[in-house]
């Protein structure tokens, strides 16, 4: 596996946070178990699946050229019906490997790559606080000024996905 891009833009060190949101942005688990273990009802909310342009601090992550297309996943986790974090997942548009994990409707990616793929090679988790310039924070129509967010790189036979969380200001209410 190729070494871990170091972006830097996206730290090895969180951001300062409430202890609480801080425990859920440094996950080193499962986010998905993190959130179900709250007691209240988690779901998945596929927003969009398929082609999708990449943004330009993704680029190196999948060693990609300028102005590629990827293969993204966009869903909304939810508790009690109520987005709290908000995911891109992403892997080469025409990779193999990948595509098939992906396409799960609305079951957690998260569940997968924490248990149900031995092989998996994970990188170390970067964070980054995005402002609303970012697309990613476009993306989710937050009204908040900056938000947390984390991303980490897989690999799966030698395929890279990435997947970047953005946690909304709401989880804050499902977490004290």
């Amino acid at each position: 596996m190729r070494a871990m891009i170091q972006d830097t833009h996206w730290l090895p060190q969180p951001p300062d946070l409430a202890p609480a949101l801080l425990a859920c942005v440094t996950e080193a688990g499962s986010l998905t178990e993190r959130l179900m273990a709250t007691s209240h009802r988690f779901g998945v909310q596929v927003l969009s699946q398929g082609a999708s342009k990449a943004h330009p601090d993704e680029i190196a992550l999948l060693s990609l050229p300028a102005d590629s297309m990827l293969y993204a996943r966009h869903v909304l986790l939810t508790l009690d019906d109520t987005p709290v974090v908000y995911a891109r997942s992403i892997a080469r548009l025409d990779c193999p490997v990948w595509q098939p994990i992906l396409d799960r409707g609305s079951r957690s990616l998260g569940l997968t790559l924490f248990g149900g793929l031995p092989q998996l090679q994970r990188g170390p988790l970067h964070y980054q606080q995005l402002d609303s310039a970012h697309p990613l924070h476009q993306a989710c129509h937050s009204m908040a000024a900056h938000l947390p967010a984390r991303r980490c790189r897989f690999a799966l036979e030698q395929a890279p996905l990435v997947v970047c969380e953005l946690f909304l200001p709401a989880l804050e209410d499902f977490i004290r």
